[in-house]
């Protein structure tokens, strides 16, 4: 199906109508991000999140359906180790058109890493503007992505209706910073596109693929014991140096390794990150185990049951230089996730039509990017032949102190996104020459560094 001349026009009046939409609506999507900034959405307290993410698209035409995420999601890799129960806790779905062709799938998380609150320069659950950035946990990953494709969402709506020819779907999603299984769930429900767009905060880049990631929880026993005994005790504290320098040596032997051009350039692809360490429960007692928990990232060419073993030879290794751990040898268990690595070609069709509507707007190419991390994306294109590609707005500290978004990269992928949009929807396929010959003219200068 093919829309109006004006539409496939990139020069036409209405898409001047289109951005005063977005410049209008923008106070409107930056409240939205507040109010989705200002619930905690951390694991397993996602729902008021999702509530408003419902409420929001139900004000803008979406029909809006829940989810359920099934406890076998977890049962096994390409699923990640649940971290909670998954009760009460749905991806909310919604869908504008549903049934028609061609389709496209908007994708986004509501859960957020937690904050230390006491380093931030305030709430980290209050979000707070200055100099053209919003700041909150979350702000940038990723709820920014979702005040940005919800306002180009709206634009259309009211100033490009005839735009908006095929099925549209916008898909929040739980858990997707811990195991991925809330986009897996929706998959194996049958939620899926001819192409999806996770709008992740990749800073108006393209963003092709990530590594294999592998979460595991290391565990070393011990003998438990008042301190005034300590000398006759086992303290597991004291072998936790063996096992750093053991995860130290993997790191470096992943990086050295090499053999994937996708990602041979990148500094250092493959970090083994100690997140979490525990260990005793009082200042004067032995404590009776320790434990870390470990995320290792890992070439493409490996399986999640590979990276595993690989973390498991390592921790054993180390503990058989030990008496007490060769005898008392660590455990070590998967924690979450078991993400295989991913790519999609970055002269796809899908790379090319983005990035042509993205230098409609801003005058240049976005760059083609890879990074040491993952995104859903890898389902979309690993398990279900779903072209799937990461775009969103500009971030800064995502996971760490005073994270936050920059409000005027929301405006302007707005409006790429909603030019992308458009032009998918008239050029009616997912093929080269449909896109070439629709509305956003893809041959025309998307090159650019495709790194």
């Amino acid at each position: 199906m093919r829309e109006s001349p004006a539409l496939a026009d990139p020069a036409s009046p209405v898409w001047d109508a289109v951005d005063a939409a977005i410049g209008d609506g923008a106070e409107a999507a930056f409240s939205f991000l507040e109010r989705l900034v200002a619930s905690p959405s951390t694991v397993g307290r996602e729902l008021p999140a999702q509530q408003i993410v419902a409420a929001e698209l139900a004000r803008l035409g979406f029909e809006v359906t829940e989810l359920p995420v099934p406890a076998e999601t977890a049962a096994a890799a390409p699923g990640g180790v649940a971290q909670v129960s998954y009760a009460g806790r749905p991806d909310v779905l919604g869908r504008i058109n549903p049934g028609r062709s061609p389709s496209l799938l908007l994708n986004g998380h509501v859960d957020v890493v937690p904050a230390e609150s006491g380093r931030w320069a305030g709430d980290p659950f209050v979000p707070a503007r200055a100099g053209g950035w919003l700041t909150g946990r979350g702000a940038g990953d990723m709820k920014g992505g979702f005040a940005m494709g919800l306002l180009a969402v709206a634009a259309l709506r009211q100033a490009a209706p005839a735009a908006l020819a095929g099925e549209l779907g916008f898909l929040s999603v739980i858990e997707e910073e811990c195991t991925g299984n809330g986009t897996l769930a929706a998959c194996r429900a049958g939620v899926l596109a001819d192409a999806a767009v996770l709008l992740e905060p990749t800073d108006l880049n393209l963003l092709l693929g990530g590594t294999g990631i592998l979460w595991a929880e290391i565990e070393i026993a011990g003998v438990a014991a008042h301190a005034e005994s300590a000398d006759r005790a086992v303290n597991p504290v004291r072998f936790l140096p063996a096992i750093l320098r053991a995860l130290g040596r993997l790191e470096d032997e992943l990086n050295q390794s090499g053999g994937d051009p996708a990602f041979d350039h990148l500094p250092r692809p493959y970090n083994v990150n100690i997140g979490t360490v525990a260990a005793g429960d009082w200042p004067s007692s032995v404590p009776a185990r320790a434990r870390l928990g470990v995320r290792v990232g890992f070439p493409r060419r490996w399986t999640p049951a590979e990276a595993f073993d690989r973390v498991r030879f390592a921790v054993l290794g180390a503990a058989a230089d030990d008496p007490w751990l060769a005898s008392h040898p660590p455990s070590v268990r998967p924690a979450g996730f078991r993400a295989e690595g991913y790519l999609i070609g970055e002269d796809h069709p899908l790379v090319d039509a983005l990035a042509a509507a993205h230098q409609r707007v801003h005058g240049a190419p976005p760059r083609r990017v890879v990074m040491g991390s993952t995104t859903d994306a890898r389902y979309y294109l690993n398990q279900f032949g779903v072209p799937a590609v990461a775009y969103g707005p500009r971030s800064r500290n995502i996971h760490g102190t005073d994270e936050a978004v920059e409000l005027a990269s929301i405006i302007s992928g707005a409006r790429t996104l909603a030019r992308f949009i458009a032009g998918f929807f008239a050029a009616g396929a997912l093929d080269a020459g449909a896109l070439d010959a629709g509305a956003l003219d893809a041959g025309a200068g998307a090159g650019g560094d495709r790194r």
